[in-house]
């Protein structure tokens, strides 16, 4: 059985949410994972691969879209469709109000959760199906 890793924000933001999902994305990657960051629309995946240029301006995580040329050759993918099949020792960050098909083939699964009131009650939906599956479950509250 997966871990599942809820990240709970004070902030009610989307804005909170992405920086939080770059810091996250960038900690799991130097600890040697790769990463897919599992978006709910283009634009939110958009929006995601634009806060991982400019959170960090001392350094770079190297990442693209799914569909892009780069996809294959980045540690760090973005979609919004069916989850690509891991390699090796990959990471899923779920920045979508529902669990993908094919989470459980993946090493380690992120979930946050901010304050807006949709997010609260995707994740709570999430967190649920996840323990009802037989899944570990960790809350870390932040802030």
């Amino acid at each position: 059985m997966a871990r599942i890793d809820f990240y709970i924000l004070p902030d009610t933001t989307l804005e909170a949410r992405l920086a939080f999902a770059c810091r996250l994305a960038d900690t799991i990657w130097r600890r040697g994972y790769r990463l897919h960051l599992h978006c709910e629309d283009r634009a939110l995946a958009e929006q995601a691969d634009a806060a991982l240029w400019d959170f960090r301006p001392d350094a770079y995580l190297p990442h693209a879209l799914e569909d892009s040329e780069m996809a294959a050759s980045v540690p760090v993918t973005l979609g919004t469709g069916e989850l690509p099949a891991p390699q090796g020792e990959t990471a899923l960050l779920n920045l979508h109000p529902d669990i993908p098909e094919g989470f459980e083939r993946y090493a380690r699964i992120a979930e946050i959760i901010n304050q807006h009131q949709a997010v609260l009650m995707a994740k709570r939906a999430c967190w649920q199906r996840y323990r009802a599956l037989g899944h570990e479950v960790v809350p870390h509250r932040l802030g």
